[in-house]
Formats: C-alpha cells, sequence, structure tokens
C-alpha cells in the first residue's frame, strides 16, 4: 500500500533548525498516527571564515539527507534579531541548509519559532527547555538532546503536525511558505 508520499504511509521527516556556527538536525518517522524518533544532532562549524561555515552547513545538512534519506524537510525562518550581521549570517547558514534540500529533491516548508513552539507545546510563548521537555515526551526520549537538536526536532514534528493537517483536505503535496499554502 502507497502513501501520500509514494511511500507505505510512513514518511521521514527532517527538521533544521539553522545557525552559521551551530546548526541542529532531527529527523522522525511520521507514521499517520504519531511520530518516532531516528536521530538528532548538531553540525558544528567552529570559528572559521564565513563562507567556510557556510560550506559546512551545506555539507552537513546533504550528509544527514544522504545518511538518513528523508521525504521532506522542515525549517525555522529567519527572525528579526537585535543584530542585523547575526540575522543576516542565520540567513545565509538558513540558506545553505535550504539548498542541501533543495540538491536532494525535498519538499521544504517554512515555519516561524513561533508555530513551532505552538505546534509542540501549545503556546507560541514557550520557552526553549519547555520545547525541549515536549520533545522528549512526544518522543518518548529518555535524555535530553542539545537545545539545538531538540528545536530541530521540535521542527520536524510541527511540519508533520502541518502535513497531517493537509491530508484530509487533499493538500499534503502542496508547498508551505510564511503560513500560506502555494499549490
Amino acid at each position: 500500500m502507497r502513501g501520500i508520499d509514494g511511500w507505505s504511509g510512513m514518511t521521514l521527516i527532517l527538521g533544521i533548525d539553522p545557525g552559521s556556527r551551530i546548526t541542529g538536525y532531527g529527523v522522525v518517522r511520521d507514521t499517520g498516527r504519531h511520530c518516532e524518533y531516528v536521530a538528532s544532532g548538531c553540525i558544528r562549524t567552529g570559528d572559521g571564515a564565513l563562507a567556510e561555515r557556510l560550506q559546512l552547513v551545506f555539507r552537513g545538512v546533504a550528509q544527514v539527507i544522504e545518511t538518513y534519506g528523508p521525504m521532506t524537510m522542515g525549517i525555522e525562518q529567519v527572525f528579526m534579531a537585535r543584530n542585523a550581521d547575526s540575522a543576516l549570517k542565520l540567513g545565509q547558514a538558513r540558506g545553505a541548509a535550504i539548498v542541501a534540500g533543495a540538491e536532494a529533491g525535498l519538499e521544504i516548508s517554512e515555519y516561524t519559532a513561533t508555530q513551532v513552539k505552538q505546534a509542540v507545546v501549545g503556546t507560541g510563548a514557550a520557552k526553549k527547555e519547555q520545547v525541549q521537555m515536549m520533545v522528549m515526551q512526544l518522543l518518548k526520549l529518555v535524555q535530553k538532546p542539545q537545545i539545538d537538536a531538540s528545536d530541530a526536532l521540535a521542527i520536524a514534528l510541527c511540519h508533520a503536525h502541518h502535513r497531517q493537517s493537509l491530508i484530509p483536505h487533499g493538500l499534503a503535496g502542496a508547498k508551505r511558505r510564511g503560513g500560506r499554502l502555494r499549490l
């Protein structure tokens, strides 16, 4: 029996929490009824030149995709920070991760931090530690993942939630951007 993605009803989802120094990733299996933990971790880029760090983000995300074979990817949108330079670097790291996903042919959806917190905790004002605890509970983890990996798992769970809400409407293949559907 084939599921909505041409698979047997299970979808591997990659969540990415982008950063120019640490990019978190999380992979979950969406069974249609619940999500199961597959893997998580961090891509650390060190203190090199920005171009080198962006290359490491791209290569790291590409390696995660090659290793786990997700069909779809959720990534956090850039938020406006107090420091414009930090926001620009974050946006560039995000772009490197998106290109890695696009090169692999993944469907890519973007979510705000508020959407992720709302989907996982039930309130868009949740603290990082609350998100981490809910991720542990939802995925039945016995150890706390590092905060960047936890955020990435939360993004993957948010993506699974949004995909499930689209299935009854026949829109599972639609692209989401900024909360709006692109058909």
